[in-house]
């Protein structure tokens, strides 16, 4: 590692000089800070939503209680390759690819999607109940109602949660793809560190906290929403089946 008491001093005499020149932040460039926010914003929400929609056939081909093995693995294979490297990895790709811009960082977070939410949304589907999944099947009815009636109910408020915590790790991404040139905050922010505009920097810090705060609020409320009324559904089900069975019980 290096280390030694001197550098240790050192670091931190530099450290304290680096933070006393990031205060007080300087928010006079309000309008080149709220527009790489914006764009940030922008490139997490739509590569959160594209990979949301991409993740969805794989997590289903890969789950193997409903799929055989031949489809299962090719599936699981897109799913690992899509989180074999770090979002930062794919935007230099990416960048290289279709140039700098904040398309590559869409790009990039929509391959990181896929690859969270397909292995979350797998392994979910293959924790259902299997009961559930043969009573529909005993009706007779086909693989498009037993993946709407049996298998989706039991798994719809966990992929809520997925989706909302991709969508706030996409903004805390956002920021890195920037940096390599992925368009976003994190472009801004690299200019600010190599301009030594430290108290810049801390605005650009403060708002992306502000940001991802404000992001976890709502992801938290979304989730409480679906949880409730999932919630409030399985009860009046619940409560349809004993009434069902009292009266089959007069009978």
């Amino acid at each position: 590692m290096d280390a030694s008491w001197e550098r240790i001093v050192a670091g931190l005499e530099h450290g304290g000089r680096f933070l006393s020149r990031m205060f007080p932040p300087n928010f006079g460039r309000a309008e080149l800070l709220w527009k790489g926010l914006a764009e940030s914003m922008q490139i997490a929400v739509l590569a959160s939503a594209l990979g949301i929609v991409l993740a969805l056939p794989f997590g289903l081909l890969g789950a193997r209680n409903l799929m055989p093995a031949w489809v299962s693995w090719p599936a699981r294979f897109v799913v690992v390759l899509a989180r074999s490297f770090h979002p930062v990895v794919v935007a230099i790709l990416f960048v290289k690819a279709v140039g700098f811009g904040a398309l590559a960082g869409i790009l990039a977070l929509t391959v990181a999607s896929i690859g969270f939410i397909g292995k979350l949304f797998t392994e979910a589907i293959e924790e259902v109940s299997v009961k559930q999944v043969e009573a529909v099947r005993a009706t007779g009815a086909p693989f498009a109602s037993v993946l709407a009636f049996g298998v989706l109910p039991q798994v719809f408020s966990r992929f809520i949660g997925f989706a909302t915590y991709q969508l706030d790790s996409n903004l805390r991404n956002s920021t890195m793809v920037g940096i390599v040139g992925a368009g976003g905050i994190g472009g801004t922010l690299f200019a600010a560190f190599q301009r030594f505009d430290y108290d810049f920097v801390s605005a650009i810090l403060i708002s992306l906290i502000a940001l991802i705060m404000a992001g976890e609020i709502f992801a938290t409320a979304v989730r409480r929403i679906f949880i409730e009324n999932a919630t409030l559904s399985e009860l009046f089900r619940g409560g349809s089946r004993a009434a069902q069975d009292r009266q089959l019980e007069d009978e």
